[in-house]
């Protein structure tokens, strides 16, 4: 069975066999089971002592802000419910992405796949509620309409905003609510549970994680927040993840590291064997901890590849526990 998350064919990374768990640099997930994680080389255990667990979520990073607010969009439930969000960096950011593979796609999907395809992104706005999926060219226009409303409102380049939606399929964006509910968000840098919300449907609470690793006396963070309760199947399904780190990072590397660390994450959690339209994975590198750009062969290579993998398992294993009407988390090891 094909997987149902990709990235665009012509950046498909080569794929390698399973590795010997012992070779840390493709290990199968260190994060799996306390207490029965595989055997790792010495150099792959010293990486993972140093990784440590902070506050923050996906603002905890270097220069990134973030925010949601209630644009009306979310009318279910007995309260109003934050709708839209903007996470956002104060410089352009190298970034990769993974999407789902269904039949049928998104119209959010189809330009942020395009847009990240250019390796550059200073900001993602998302909104939950309505999930702009089979909507024709209308649907085409509001993608656009709500990037441009994003991207006025931080004064940045409407082709470096990406965009992302979730909720009812076969809906038109409200338009005027998106507009209004951009235009309120403020973003700041403790924001991002207010993001996290912002992009909840059926989920019952928000999720978030954040690392940092010191590697050669530079310390590098990674934060994130992740949503989804139902039709998560394998690969990924209705879910987003929204990842951060000032660390820089080569294009190239970043989203062949990203695809790796999906495999072991993301790609791993099933609740109800169906799959979405609106599946999305991003991971923004700033470089504001400085530094030359990681790549193959950086000293903080595995460090940071390590840590973007804690990051994304930990928000994993959130997905599967809030899954909907689940009771039990299973773990296959």
């Amino acid at each position: 069975m094909r997987p149902a998350i990709e990235e665009p064919r012509r950046l498909r990374p080569r794929r390698y066999p399973d590795a010997c768990p012992h070779e840390h640099k493709r290990y199968r997930c260190l994060y799996s089971v306390p207490g029965r994680e595989p055997r790792l080389s010495d150099p792959a255990q010293a990486i993972v002592a140093r990784i440590e667990t902070i506050e923050g979520g996906v603002t905890a990073p270097a220069g990134f802000v973030a925010g949601g607010a209630y644009a009306g969009i979310k009318t279910y439930g007995p309260e109003p419910r934050l709708d839209v969000g903007i996470l956002a960096s104060d410089r352009d950011c190298t970034v990769a992405g993974v999407y789902t593979q269904n039949a049928v796609v998104g119209e959010p999907v189809r330009l942020t796949r395009e847009r990240a395809a250019a390796g550059v992104a200073r900001a993602i706005v998302a909104n939950s509620g309505c999930s702009n999926v089979a909507t024709g060219e209308q649907g085409v226009e509001d993608a656009l309409r709500m990037t441009a409303f994003a991207a006025a409102k931080l004064g940045v380049d409407e082709q470096h905003v990406l965009v992302a939606s979730t909720g009812v399929i076969g809906r038109l964006l409200p338009m005027d609510r998106i507009e209004s509910g951009v235009d309120a968000v403020e973003v700041t840098e403790t924001g991002g549970e207010d993001f996290a919300r912002a992009i909840m449907t059926t989920d019952t609470h928000p999720k978030q994680a954040a690392v940092r690793v010191e590697v050669d006396g530079r310390t590098y963070t990674v934060g994130g927040v992740a949503k989804g309760s139902g039709m998560i199947h394998p690969d990924m399904a209705t879910m987003f993840g929204f990842m951060t780190t000032d660390a820089p990072a080569d294009r190239d590397w970043l989203q062949a590291t990203l695809r790796r660390v999906c495999d072991r994450s993301f790609n791993m959690i099933d609740v109800d064997m169906d799959t979405s339209t609106s599946d999305t994975v991003l991971l923004l590198a700033s470089g504001a901890a400085g530094g030359e750009p990681v790549t193959d062969g950086h000293p903080a290579a595995d460090a940071l590849e390590h840590a973007i993998e804690a990051v994304s398992v930990t928000l994993a294993r959130q997905l599967a526990r809030d899954g909907e009407g689940a009771n039990t988390l299973i773990e296959v090891v």
